[in-house]
């Protein structure tokens, strides 16, 4: 919805847009008082319009009945009521006041502003969840004062749909008795004109004096701010009249700024009212509702150069009021709006199912203490005044809320529901009635509950003859407890004592994936996979059980559950047909069986032997006579494998190697700039294979860590380069072969010295630089005033190279080791802290630094005041400081 602005000068001079009468016809005009002969001037004239939207007589919108605008006088209670056509909404509505264009009220829950929404449903046949109806809507205001003066809005909003209304609350001041309002109604009859000219010039828009303050000392850019916050529509009026007034305007001579008009915070926060003044020597004081405010730990004072700051700490909406500050003869006001936090729903409802009778306690726990709940039973709200009808009551104890039924009815069924500003909570009670007739012999009923809770849930209506009964639909895993009462031809019984607790454990669900892994004549091995579902009771084990074919007469396999997922089945017929099926273990019992798809042959898979070479071993080697052969064969065998009638025979020939020997007489032989020359010779024994290569390492004799300079060098020499000038290394040499590198290398005796030149260096000449400071304030002592009682600090800043040693001295005598004084040095700040000060503590305090360099001094005064000490003529009273 957009908004809608209009003026006054729109509907021209005589017109009204206020849906009241005026104050003046309002009152019955004094019997007493004689006929006046005022000049004649038209009566819309002299009725000052206001703005203010119409109130409707019909129904438009979605409202059957708008909010009407009110006058009251200042410190009465209002209520403002409307009715909301619940057959135009998609849903159940959401009800928002609004004073002005964007305060929202919601937040004065609590506080002098309270709120009450009711649901008829007799015009419509649906539940209140589907809307439907008329909803019944009331703003109420205790002890109302002049700040709430001004326009209100009522909006309703239901999915998609969205209307509202606006409606005005005027505040009046306390009227006077009969008497002495006739008699000054007389005594002002000569100046009823005058009165009604000056009137109309002061208020001809419907605005209060103390806004039009507000406006003459706001910026323009704050013009529309103020306006959307005090609800005026009539923006070029209100314009028009201040480029008149504004030549008018006086410039406080108090106050360089303020206080805001309104300020806002949520509870247990705290805030800061800030105004300026122009003297700082002028006395201040500040007024909640009226009464002056007492500094305390709720309520601190702080004077920071010509500013002044009330700190309210911890708001409470007690806090929630009307605020004043006075200096010398003037005053600025503001309103301290207190939000409450959402208060949310911990535990909630729970269903019960009870006998008609029995006491009953619905119990809810929120989140705050003391928070404001309504409860409702099928949609419509429970209340005090009801409470004695309906034979309910209520009762909070801290953070609970509960609605007590001494001895239930038939009529308490029903579905009762719990709200709160940031939540709800639901339950059905059930109320049964006991028939118990004339029965030949004893029955029983049964109660079962959960473990810590106070809520019995009945397990059978009917008599139950049987001493055993088997109790379903319970939760696996949460411990339970059970009672049982005796009913006969007289009656019930008191219950039996509590069972002990116990908890229901259910068997897992079947094994998955059941497969057979190797079958033989006389065994078969299985595996599977656990069940998707164990539950709270775990799983012990496995039995696996086999049949034959076309019989059910199972057999296990195993007495012991197995553990691991698979089992061997051992001592089978040979070639029978068998049926296998495994079952899970618990505490609870066996689960459902994972039964194979298709029997099983009890008999191993018989192949024809044969032996199948590698290529390699099947190849024919062709060398003249001479010629040596590759492939070294010492020796050879026959391979044979027979199996009863059955054999097959293979001739492999086998040549064995294995790694050769170190590699004999590495030395060094020449060693130039950073190069060296290591030769060897090949190993005595090639371990019946080809040396392929040689691995060479070197290592510096300070540290003796090995490093590979070359791989597979098939030389018996090489040259290792990049050496380090002034070192001297070793050199050790591996050979290869098929079979890998030896398992010890040759190491060379001699070593190879890398000789340097001579190079002298010539230290850099540099002259060290002095950071030695004497000592220095960098921030000196200031002069203090403090109350005596009020702890106290002297702070300064001192800086020096070497550190410097401190000695604080009052009056030129040295402070020692006096618990009444505490002195810190954090990083060259220095701090005094005096505890609780008196009268004698006043006088001068120095601060003495010195070290090698010489020395530093700072001085500073210190008064220590009286707490209750009067202040002088024309001085404000001091405030204790905040060290």
């Amino acid at each position: 919805m957009l908004p809608v602005y209009w003026g006054l000068s729109a509907l021209g001079d005589t017109g009204t847009v206020r849906g009241e009468k005026r104050e003046d016809a309002d009152k019955p005009a004094p019997k007493e008082e004689p006929p006046q002969e005022a000049p004649a001037e038209p009566p819309k004239e002299e009725t000052p319009p206001e703005e203010q939207t119409p109130t409707a007589e019909e129904p438009t919108g979605v409202f059957l009945k708008r909010p009407e605008s009110v006058s009251v006088e200042n410190g009465n209670d209002v209520a403002v009521r409307a009715q909301v056509n619940g057959k135009q909404l998609p849903g159940k509505p959401t009800i928002t006041w609004f004073k002005g264009k964007w305060l929202e009220l919601g937040i004065k829950s609590g506080a002098r502003f309270s709120f009450k929404e009711t649901h008829d449903p007799a015009s419509s046949v649906r539940p209140l969840r589907d809307a439907g109806g008329v909803y019944n809507v009331e703003l109420h205001i205790k002890k109302v004062m002049l700040g709430d003066r001004g326009d209100y809005r009522l909006e309703v909003k239901a999915k998609d749909v969205c209307d509202s209304c606006s409606f005005n609350i005027d505040v009046e001041a306390p009227s006077q008795d009969t008497s002495a309002q006739s008699l000054e109604s007389f005594r002002r009859s000569e100046v009823v004109e005058q009165e009604k000219k000056k009137k109309k010039d002061d208020d001809d828009l419907g605005i209060p004096p103390e806004i039009w303050e507000l406006l003459k000392g706001a910026k323009k850019s704050e013009y529309e701010r103020i306006a959307f916050q005090y609800g005026i529509t009539d923006l070029r009026g209100m314009l028009k009249r201040l480029k008149k007034a504004k030549v008018e305007v006086k410039k406080s001579e108090a106050f360089t700024k303020k206080l805001d008009p309104a300020y806002q915070v949520d509870k247990g926060n705290k805030i800061k009212l800030t105004v300026e003044i122009s003297d700082p020597d002028l006395p201040l004081k500040w007024f909640k509702n009226g009464q002056e405010i007492k500094p305390s730990s709720k309520y601190v004072f702080e004077n920071v150069g010509k500013k002044r700051i009330l700190t309210i700490n911890k708001c409470t909406m007690a806090d929630d009021a009307a605020y004043e500050v006075a200096v010398a003869n003037e005053k600025c006001f503001t309103e301290l709006f207190v939000k409450e936090p959402p208060v949310l729903i911990v535990t909630p409802l729970e269903d019960q199912q009870v006998f008609v009778g029995d006491r009953v306690e619905m119990v809810v726990e929120v989140s705050e203490d003391g928070a404001q709940v309504m409860w409702l039973k099928d949609g419509v709200e429970m209340t005090r005044e009801d409470s004695y009808k309906a034979r309910y009551r209520f009762k909070k104890d801290g953070k609970r809320h509960l609605l007590i039924f001494s001895e239930v009815t038939l009529e308490d069924s029903g579905r009762y529901q719990v709200m709160t500003n940031g939540g709800q909570s639901e339950a059905d009670l059930i109320v049964e009635e006991i028939k118990v007739e004339y029965v030949p012999k004893q029955g029983y009923l049964m109660e079962r509950k959960k473990k810590g809770s106070h809520r019995w849930m009945k397990l059978n209506f009917e008599v139950f003859p049987e001493t055993t009964y088997e109790c379903t639909k319970m939760i696996e895993g949460v411990l339970y407890e059970m009672r049982v009462f005796a009913v006969n031809a007289i009656g019930v019984s008191q219950p039996s004592v509590n069972t002990k607790p116990f908890m229901p454990i259910a068997p897992t669900s079947e094994p998955q994936h059941l497969t057979v892994e190797d079958v033989t004549d006389t065994t078969t091995t299985l595996k599977w996979r656990p069940p998707n579902r164990i539950g709270a009771g775990g799983i012990d084990g496995y039995l696996v059980e086999y049949c034959l074919e076309d019989s059910e007469d199972w057999i296990p396999a195993n007495t012991e559950p197995v553990e691991r997922c698979g089992f061997t089945v051992k001592n089978l017929p040979t070639g029978a047909r068998l049926m296998f099926r495994v079952v899970g273990v618990n505490i609870a019992g066996r689960s459902e069986p994972a039964i194979l798809a298709q029997p099983v042959t009890i008999r191993e898979i018989v192949e024809q032997p044969k032996i199948r070479l590698p290529r390699h071993l099947r190849q024919t080697y062709v060398r003249k006579v001479g010629e040596p052969i590759n492939l070294l064969i010492p020796f050879q065998y026959e391979l044979c494998v027979q199996i009863e009638n059955m054999k097959d025979t293979a001739t492999i020939c086998i040549c064995v190697v294995e790694k050769a020997g170190p590699p004999v007489n590495v030395t060094v032989k020449e060693v130039w700039g950073t190069n060296a020359l290591v030769e060897w010779q090949p190993p005595k024994d090639d371990g019946n294979s080809e040396v392929t290569g040689y691995l060479i390492q070197k290592a510096d004799k300070k540290t003796m860590e090995w490093f590979t300079v070359y791989e597979r060098s098939r030389h018996t020499h090489c040259t290792v380069a990049d050496l380090i000038v002034g070192n001297e290394y070793y050199f050790r040499v591996f050979s290869e072969n098929v079979c890998g590198l030896s398992e010890s290398p040759g190491v060379s005796k001699t070593t190879a010295r890398i000789l340097k030149s001579g190079i002298n260096m010539k230290p850099f000449e540099y002259k060290q630089h002095d950071f030695r400071t004497p000592p220095k304030f960098l921030t000196p002592l200031l002069d203090r005033v403090v109350v005596a009682g009020y702890n106290a600090a002297l702070n300064c800043a001192v800086r020096g190279d070497p550190k410097p040693k401190v000695v604080w001295m009052k009056n030129k005598m040295e402070i020692r080791e006096d618990p009444k004084f505490l002195m810190t040095n954090f990083q060259g700040v220095l701090t005094l802290s005096i505890r609780r000060p008196s009268p004698f503590d006043s006088g001068t305090y120095s601060c003495l630094a010195v070290n090698e360099l010489g020395e530093a001094l700072a001085e500073c005064k210190l008064d220590v005041r009286g707490e209750l000490a009067a202040p002088l003529p024309g001085q404000p009273r001091p405030r204790p400081s905040r060290s």
